[in-house]
C-alpha cells in the first residue's frame, strides 16, 4: 500500500504522522511530499522511505497513492498561507485514493460536528482509518 503523506511549513504534523504509520501498519510504502524543504526534511528523519518537494511532486504522487493523509488545507487552494497551489488542491481532489484530513485551524476552514480534539488524538485515530478501509493493512 502505498502511503502519500503531504505537509507544510515546518512538517511536524508530517513527521508525527508517518513515526505514528510506521507503529502502527506493515507492508506500507511511505511518500513524503512536502511543500518546502523543511518540511521535506522532518518527514524524511521520521522514517519516510520516499520523499520530494513542491507541487509538481504532489501532483505526480497523488495519482499513485492509495492514501492520501494531511492537514485539510490540502483540498483548498491557496491555503496553509499560500503553499497549496491550485494544482496541488485539484491533484488531491482527483486522486482515487482514500483522503484522510486533519481539521487544523489554521487553513481556515471548519467543518460543523467535528470536535476539536488535540493533534495526537486526531493522529492517534490515522492508523485505525487505514485498517477500516484497507482491512488487509492489519
Amino acid at each position: 500500500m502505498n502511503i502519500l503523506v503531504i505537509d507544510g511549513m515546518g512538517g511536524g504534523m508530517g513527521k508525527s504522522i508517518i513515526e505514528h504509520i510506521k507503529g502502527e501498519l506493515n507492508d506500507v510504502e511511505i511518500t513524503a511530499v512536502g511543500t518546502n524543504s523543511m518540511a521535506t526534511s522532518s518527514m524524511l528523519k521520521a522514517g519516510a522511505g520516499i520523499v520530494a518537494t513542491g507541487e509538481n511532486a504532489i501532483v505526480c504522487n497523488a495519482k499513485k497513492a492509495d492514501v492520501i493523509i494531511g492537514a485539510i488545507g490540502i483540498f483548498a487552494a491557496n491555503s496553509m498561507h499560500g503553499e497549496i497551489s491550485p494544482n496541488m488542491a485539484n491533484a488531491v481532489c482527483e486522486s482515487d485514493a482514500l483522503k484522510i484530513l486533519i481539521p487544523v485551524s489554521g487553513c481556515d476552514i471548519a467543518i460543523v460536528g467535528v470536535a476539536e480534539k488535540p493533534m495526537s488524538q486526531y493522529i492517534a485515530e490515522i492508523a485505525g482509518k487505514i485498517k477500516d478501509f484497507f482491512p488487509s493493512s492489519n
